[in-house]
């Protein structure tokens, strides 16, 4: 038996749905067939915004749309305005802000954070505890490692002039990151490239290179066994 579930106005859930114990789904959310939401979470809902919010978004926002065989683990919180696609995991605790998209087939871990205007592409695998900051872009069939850290702001809260030049870091295909890496603003990973665990990325990294150390420095290709092309299809 199920403990009170609460459905605002205009939700539309589609077939074989699962809801958890205590799950809010707010007004006009729309969600697929076969959809699991674990207890407690709250799916589509506003943002708040603090008077020197830098990044949250004002005024109206779209429908948060999910789609079908998602399934989200408990305490999940998504937000007005975003998308998740198809055959996704959302992992309990972890949380998709306004304005942001996951593609198909994505993997997102316990309590990941991805902020608001983010792109996560398909196929991605987001690990525990990894922090994804606004304005981030991160392509098909990259690896991010757990405790990692994006950033955005590299004048640090300071000066009006951050708010024109904000923008997080940007992931091609393939692209990887090991645990507890720091990624600077702006900085582009190109594909299929690897970045050491611990490292702090302060510049762009070359397509199937390997990086490490802080600040992060070339130490060689990847391997040709692991690159992306050379994997088993799925």
């Amino acid at each position: 038996m199920r403990n009170t579930a609460i459905v605002g106005r205009n939700v539309v859930i589609g077939n074989h749905c699962q809801l958890g114990h205590h799950v809010i789904i707010y007004d006009d959310t729309i969600v697929g067939d076969h959809v699991c939401i674990g207890d407690f979470s709250v799916v589509g809902r506003l943002p708040y915004r603090a008077k020197r919010s830098a990044t949250a978004v004002a005024g109206d926002l779209p429908a948060l749309k999910i789609a079908d065989n998602v399934i989200m683990g408990s305490g999940v919180i998504l937000y007005r305005g975003s998308q998740v696609g198809q055959d996704v995991l959302l992992a309990d605790s972890c949380q998709l802000r306004e304005n942001s998209r996951v593609d198909d087939e994505t993997i997102v871990g316990r309590n990941v954070t991805i902020e608001n205007q983010c792109v996560i592409g398909r196929r991605c695998k987001i690990e525990t505890n990894a922090y994804i900051t606004a304005f981030s872009t991160i392509a098909d069939d990259c690896f991010i490692g757990p405790m990692v850290t994006f950033t955005n702001d590299a004048f640090l809260g300071r000066t009006q002039e951050r708010h024109a030049k904000m923008a997080g870091p940007r992931l091609e295909r393939g692209a990887r990151i090991g645990a507890n890496a720091t990624i600077l603003p702006g900085v582009t990973l190109h594909a299929d490239c690897l970045v050491g665990a611990g490292a702090v990325v302060t510049r762009d990294v070359p397509e199937k290179t390997v990086v490490m150390g802080c600040p992060a420095r070339v130490v060689g290709p990847v391997t040709a066994a692991q690159l992306l092309e050379n994997q088993a299809k799925c």
